[in-house]
């Protein structure tokens, strides 16, 4: 009796020990499957943070692609705009270029007409004089043609006064003046001393005597008075 109590104490011990090692073998899968699923959750939240920074990256390098692109563009355009004033620059230069030849050429003739003008007024310049100058010569021949023929002194002398009057008429009008001298007092712009005398008539420093006429061409002095001036 005692024996059979022993056995089935034996039995259900063994049985308690294998449910043991059962619920450890249990327990072991329970925590590796725990381990496994906290793995593989780890590995997916290390590839879900991959793939945003993937995500991120492909984002960025569009933007730069995008900008990049719009910024050519806006070169290009602004390179456009300057080709578009290069070239007005250049049709403005070659207008101005054009105008500045024409004028050359404009100044050149003018120049050259102007010279040639200039040569024909100082060949002819004394066309006038001259032509005023004939009728006097004409009258001198006259008068040595009478004098020739006649003896009458008087007359003689009375037409070469006649053709000295008209002389210097001809002469007064192409701006010719006589220089006042004798009674003056001297001055060295318009009187050529000579000589230095007493005078009763003049105090010092006065024209006494006029040795030959002096001339003014209008304002110009062409030719000064010879004269005596009293000390």
């Amino acid at each position: 009796m005692k024996e059979d109590n022993k056995v089935q104490e034996r039995d259900e011990t063994e049985t308690e020990g294998q449910y043991i090692t059962q619920d450890n073998k249990d327990l072991d899968e329970l925590e590796q499957k725990t381990a496994d699923g906290s793995a593989e959750r780890e590995t997916g939240g290390e590839e879900t943070d991959q793939t945003a920074e993937q995500a991120d990256q492909n984002r960025d390098n569009r933007d730069a692609s995008l900008t990049e692109e719009m910024d050519m563009e806006k070169i290009q355009a602004q390179i456009k705009e300057l080709q578009e004033k290069l070239k007005e620059a250049e049709q403005k230069a070659e207008e101005n270029y054009n105008r500045f030849l024409r004028a050359q050429a404009d100044f050149e003739n003018f120049r050259r007409r102007t010279r040639k003008e200039k040569e024909e007024l100082e060949a002819y310049a004394s066309v006038s004089l001259i032509e005023q100058l004939l009728p006097v010569l004409d009258n001198f021949e006259r008068a040595i043609e009478a004098g020739k023929q006649t003896e009458d002194q008087e007359g003689m002398l009375k037409g070469v006064e006649m053709v000295f009057t008209q002389i210097k008429q001809v002469l007064q009008q192409q701006g010719l003046v006589e220089i006042e001298a004798v009674g003056q007092p001297f001055d060295p712009h318009v009187h050529e001393a000579v000589m230095q005398v007493e005078s009763e008539e003049y105090q010092s420093g006065y024209v006494v005597e006029e040795l030959q006429k002096g001339y003014k061409l209008k304002d110009r002095v062409i030719r000064p008075a010879m004269v005596k001036v009293s000390q």
